[in-house]
């Protein structure tokens, strides 16, 4: 049996490959992350696997699919199942964008710290939402919910081995082979010709809804490496005359720990395709939807954590409007040294970013008792602290990422009440629950905490989440 890690492993690596002949660009990405990170552990030794093995950062990839009705993802959901991939947060990027970005979104990943050690392969994926008044009038929802119930993404039999593969934790070596070749080929952009007045119809309202509803397939739709210092691979590609987008969505570069993600891209480049017209006749043409992105993570951070960074981006808008002319990087980082925790001791001790605890290898053997709360036991150096990795998305930096890539805002009619789509309709729209990621990180922070206790024989004060 091939096991679902290794499954995941290989999906992504030939996704890669094949993104790779399809986007050359992503192939340059590549190089440069890898040239930066080994030049980045060069220079800080073993502070730069502060937040994973070289290995695994090299290796990790998330990619980025969308598709358009529940029972599409329904299917996703089985597809990624199989290689041990569960629906963690909901992402509404309708919300977060200024421009049309008329979908809703969740992550497939792995959730247990094992198997993310293992290959930490993710899928940021985005569900269209014709039922959006905002976006789609009544006559626009209908035609295109029937052009989306006419299509098959994936065939039955990559679904049947998907459901084996889940039930089993696994598959035996023909059907695995089988089952990855059906899988990569599912994603593979199609060289069917597409409908162009239907998909220019659909372009007026977003990009995005004509690259889900335009086409009778899907693609992936960026495919990213992680890199360990985003700024300078960002000047390395722009030195190389690739195009990048404006800026580096997320945190700020700063003195400070490394927090959440940082994520930017190189522009959306014109791709030939084929477009039928209105008299059946097919010509040649191009479309601009798929682009190169690149992350950094950092750290996890609690609720309260987070709740300061949204307030942080709240105050960096603010000041943007105040002084337009300012450098909002610049303003940024200010606001970071002004209210974010310089170390991770302080932040761990403003309970504002989880980590994991282990008994240190030499404890103080001079007869003293040691404390009760973790933060007392890690300054006084009877356990090491370790920082969780941040394994998640930001709704605002992902469709900071799209809109950038996007060729026009598209439209939205503010007059109109938006559908209601959340955490709890999700899962019932996929019949498996999607999980909050900070559940994830609490659970593995007080794991780790209870191990120690019991190594230590203590009963140890946990954190209170807030």
């Amino acid at each position: 049996m091939i096991s679902q890690w290794r499954l995941r492993a290989a999906f992504a690596a030939r996704l890669s490959e094949m993104y790779g002949r399809e986007v050359p660009a992503y192939n340059t990405l590549v190089d440069v992350s890898r040239e930066v990170n080994e030049d980045t552990l060069r220079a800080q030794g073993a502070d730069a696997e502060r937040l994973g093995s070289i290995g695994r950062v090299t290796a990790e990839r998330h990619g980025a699919i969308r598709v358009g009705t529940p029972d599409e993802l329904r299917q996703v959901a089985l597809i990624f199942g199989a290689l041990g991939m569960r629906p963690v947060g909901f992402y509404d990027l309708r919300e977060a964008a200024a421009s049309a970005v008329p979908v809703v979104s969740t992550a497939f990943r792995p959730v247990d710290a094992d198997e993310l050690a293992r290959n930490p392969f993710r899928v940021f994926t985005s569900l269209l939402t014709p039922a959006d008044p905002r976006f789609f009038d009544a006559d626009l929802r209908s035609r295109l919910e029937t052009f989306l119930a006419g299509r098959e993404l994936f065939p039955p039999e990559l679904l049947a081995l998907a459901e084996r593969a889940e039930a089993e934790r696994g598959l035996p070596d023909d059907q695995a082979e089988r089952f990855l070749h059906l899988a990569v080929q599912a994603f593979e952009l199609s060289a069917e010709p597409i409908d162009r007045a239907w998909y220019q119809e659909l372009e007026t309202v977003s990009a995005v809804a004509a690259d889900i509803g335009g086409v009778r397939s899907t693609h992936i739709n960026h495919l990213t490496p992680r890199v360990l210092d985003i700024d300078e691979l960002y000047r390395r590609m722009t030195d190389r005359g690739i195009e990048m987008i404006d800026t580096i969505q997320g945190p700020p570069g700063w003195k400070g720990p490394d927090l959440l993600l940082r994520q930017t891209s190189f522009r959306a480049l014109a791709e030939p395709r084929a477009l039928r017209l209105a008299d059946g006749s097919v010509t040649r043409g191009a479309l601009r939807v798929r682009f190169g992105e690149v992350e950094a993570r950092g750290i996890a951070l609690t609720p309260a954590g987070r709740a300061l960074y949204d307030r942080l981006l709240t105050l960096v808008d603010d000041e943007a409007v105040r002084r337009p002319a300012a450098d909002r990087t610049e303003v940024a980082r200010a606001l970071w040294a002004a209210h974010v925790p310089a170390t991770e001791r302080e932040l761990a001790a403003q309970e504002l970013a989880y980590f994991t605890y282990r008994a240190a290898p030499e404890r103080p053997r001079n007869g003293t008792q040691p404390p009760t709360t973790i933060g007392e036991l890690e300054a006084r150096g009877w356990v090491v602290a370790e920082p969780v990795v941040y394994e998640d998305f930001l709704p605002r930096s992902a469709a900071g990422i799209f809109q950038s890539n996007l060729s026009g805002a598209g439209s939205r009619d503010t007059g109109q009440v938006g559908a209601a789509y959340d955490s709890d309709w999700l899962s019932g729209a996929i019949d498996r629950e999607v999980l909050d990621p900070f559940a994830l990180y609490a659970h593995q922070q007080s794991l780790s905490i209870t191990r120690v206790g019991r190594e230590l024989g203590l009963d140890i004060t946990h954190p209170a989440q807030h």
